[in-house]
C-alpha cells in the first residue's frame, strides 16, 4: 500500500501549475505559487524524490497522427492464476497500440484503451494480436464516438 504524501498549500499549487504546464521555468513557477525560486526548486525536487512528480511529458493529439479511433476493450481471462495474469500483463506491456491497461473488478478482468487508425486497423490489433494470447477467453469492444472530457491532471 502506498503512503499518502502530506502536502501544504504551496505544494498543492506547484502540482496544479505543473499539471497544466510542465515546461514552466522554476522562476515562473515560483512567481505563480508565491514562493522564492530557491524554495520552489527544493519543493519540486522533494516532490520528484517522493515519487509524486513523474517524468514531464507532452500530450499528443492521436487524431492528428492518424490514430483517430479510440477503443475500450474488456478482456475476460480463461484462468485467474498468477502465471496467466503475469504472462498476459507482460504481453500487453509490449503492445504499442494499447495505451492503457487496467485490472478491473466485475464481470471482466482487464480494460484496455487502444488507439487505432481505423476499424480495419483495430481488427488487426485485436484479431491478429491481442486475441492470439492463450490466456484470453473472450473480449468485448466499446468504440468512442466523441471525446467529451479528457484530462490528465489529478484533483488536489
Amino acid at each position: 500500500m502506498n503512503t499518502v504524501i502530506q502536502l501544504d498549500r504551496i505544494d498543492r499549487e506547484i502540482l496544479k501549475e505543473l499539471q497544466v504546464d510542465a515546461e514552466l521555468s522554476n522562476q515562473e513557477l515560483a512567481e505563480r505559487v508565491g514562493s522564492s525560486a530557491a524554495s520552489c526548486w527544493r519543493r519540486v525536487k522533494a516532490l520528484r524524490e517522493a515519487g509524486v512528480l513523474g517524468p514531464a511529458v507532452r500530450l499528443v493529439d492521436p487524431a492528428l497522427l492518424g490514430r483517430g479511433l479510440d477503443v475500450f476493450c474488456e478482456i475476460r481471462m480463461k484462468s485467474q492464476n498468477r502465471e496467466s495474469r503475469s504472462a498476459f500483463e507482460d504481453f500487453i506491456a509490449l503492445q504499442e497500440d494499447v495505451v492503457a491497461c487496467y485490472s478491473i473488478s466485475g464481470d471482466w478482468d482487464y480494460l484496455l484503451h487502444i488507439v487505432a487508425r481505423d476499424m480495419k486497423d483495430y481488427e488487426r490489433v485485436l484479431m491478429r494480436g491481442i486475441l492470439n494470447h492463450d490466456a484470453i477467453a473472450n473480449s468485448s469492444s466499446k468504440f468512442v464516438l466523441r471525446r467529451i472530457k479528457f484530462q490528465t491532471s489529478i484533483p488536489l
